[in-house]
């Protein structure tokens, strides 16, 4: 089987070793066999990067607006077929998949857009005879550290304003997922960059990472993941000053009030908690069900539960495929457990399942009867694991929603503008959902959260401009 190379400096680079790459539905089935770089190569990565630094200044605003938009096309156009990769290797259904590169393309197209979009602005200074021009340059070099659960989309996020506003790229995605990750560094590598602008390096953080992070001649990190990874990242990171960006996940509420209506709340309950295999930093793994509604919502939701149909990513009517590896399905069946001997009552799922092919196929659970203090609903379990905690009314409600570490997304299901409005105000969440499910999100506006689910400035839309820029103010006499 044919290795799929590194990109460095312009060039496709065989790595120290290999790594199969495997697909979750069907664990017999190998997608392929990627080059794992060493820290050698990683610094030399870096070095490649810093080296275009000059040439990516040079090139004009239209020729970057053009490669983000070469970009963008052949991902739509090859949509199909990149998709199918996508579910093959991280378990979610075609669908998700097809629909995470095309929400890619999007991305790459809004960039492209955003590039011709440059201003600044022309000041009078408090002094007579002076004008002050603000105006906005690259940041240098970024290093791009991404996650397993959107292969393809959050790299897109983070890569396309890198490269719109001029800096260059050192890209590390996760080892589970390096087929998405090398396909759309294959068609970066075509887009019409200069050579080192952008690099792949796949390989373990824990052998790469100083060089993406520890080396001085990187400017900034943007990096989604783990809060224990965040942490060793941040401590490393900002103890030479350098620009830091971090995604790290949540504990999401998903209140249910007496006044809501059981259709929508279930369907918002139901996508939250379980869709994508509950493998999403917005999913919404805490119910807070007020007392009025809790019986009629907790009945409702236990019979869709028992219609969905888990099974292998790409068969048609799958509506959740399997959890990503081993690794991720002992995480959460451990944490069902942990919940049984907390006294948490489980009310439906649990289950390893097995189906035609071996994969790693979990049944959505679904607990009730919990307290706040319970593990379950503390900690980030990032799998289709769901309780329910019942509440007296909004008040507690709005209090069990913010007790907790994490601040991402927050949702609420009610048909009460004086709750919804109240809720938007004192969710302590960076994004508040009104009758819609926690998880999903638009590409062109800003993403991030509070408390222990981010750090630094804002990912997407017009707000990544504050993290890819760095501001100059001019004075002219």
């Amino acid at each position: 089987m044919k290795p799929y190379y590194n990109f460095i400096a312009g060039e496709w680079v065989q790595g120290a070793r290999t790594l199969q790459n495997i697909n979750p539905s069907d664990t017999a089935d190998v997608i392929g066999e990627f080059a794992q770089a060493n820290a050698e190569q990683a610094f030399q990565a870096v070095a490649a990067a810093r080296q275009a630094v000059p040439a990516m200044a040079k090139m004009t605003i239209q020729a970057r607006s053009d490669a983000l938009d070469f970009v963008s096309r052949e991902l739509f156009a090859r949509r199909e077929e990149l998709g199918t990769l996508l579910a093959r290797e991280e378990g979610k259904t075609l669908a998700d998949g097809i629909g995470e590169v095309a929400r890619a393309s999007y991305i790459f197209r809004f960039f492209a857009g955003e590039v011709l979009h440059a201003s600044g602005d022309l000041i009078d200074s408090v002094r007579p005879g002076v004008r002050v021009e603000v105006t906005r340059e690259p940041i240098g070099v970024v290093s791009i550290i991404t996650p397993w659960n959107f292969p393809i989309a959050i790299p897109a996020w983070k890569i396309a304003p890198a490269l719109a506003f001029g800096n260059a790229v050192v890209f590390k995605p996760a080892e589970l997922v390096p087929g998405s990750a090398w396909a759309l560094s294959e068609i970066i590598s075509r887009a019409g960059f200069p050579a080192g602008a952008f690099n792949l390096v796949i390989g373990k953080g824990s052998e790469i990472g100083a060089a993406l992070i520890e080396s001085p001649q990187v400017d900034a990190i943007t990096f989604t993941g783990s809060v224990s990874t965040g942490k060793r990242i941040a401590s490393q990171a900002v103890g030479r000053l350098a620009k830091l960006q971090m995604e790290m996940g949540g504990k999401n509420p998903q209140i249910i009030l007496d006044d809501a209506d059981l259709n929508v709340a279930v369907n918002v309950a139901l996508q939250s908690a379980f869709f994508q295999t509950g493998q999403r930093c917005t999913a919404s793994s805490r119910l807070i069900v007020t007392d009025g509604i809790h019986d009629r919502f907790v009945n409702a939701l236990h019979e869709r539960m028992q219609t969905l149909r888990i099974d292998h990513a790409l068969k048609a009517g799958t509506d959740i495929g399997p959890v990503v590896d081993q690794s991720q399905l002992d995480q959460d069946l451990r944490y069902i457990e942990i919940g049984k001997r907390e006294g948490a009552r489980l009310v439906f799922g649990g289950e390893r399942l097995q189906r035609e092919t071996n994969g790693f196929y979990l049944q959505p659970a679904l607990f009730t009867e919990t307290t706040a203090d319970m593990q379950i609903n503390r900690d980030e379990i990032f799998g289709p694991v769901a309780s329910v905690l019942r509440v007296k009314d909004y008040d507690e409600a709005l209090a069990a929603s913010n007790d907790t570490q994490f601040g991402l997304s927050a949702g609420i299901a009610t048909t009460s503008l004086k709750y919804a409005e109240h809720f938007k105000r004192h969710a302590e969440a960076g994004m508040v959902m009104v009758n819609l499910p926690t998880a999903g999100v638009d590409y062109h506006v800003p993403f991030g959260g509070r408390k222990g689910s981010s750090y630094g400035p804002r990912e997407q839309g017009k707000a990544a401009r504050e993290f890819y820029t760095t501001v100059k103010t001019a004075y002219i006499g």
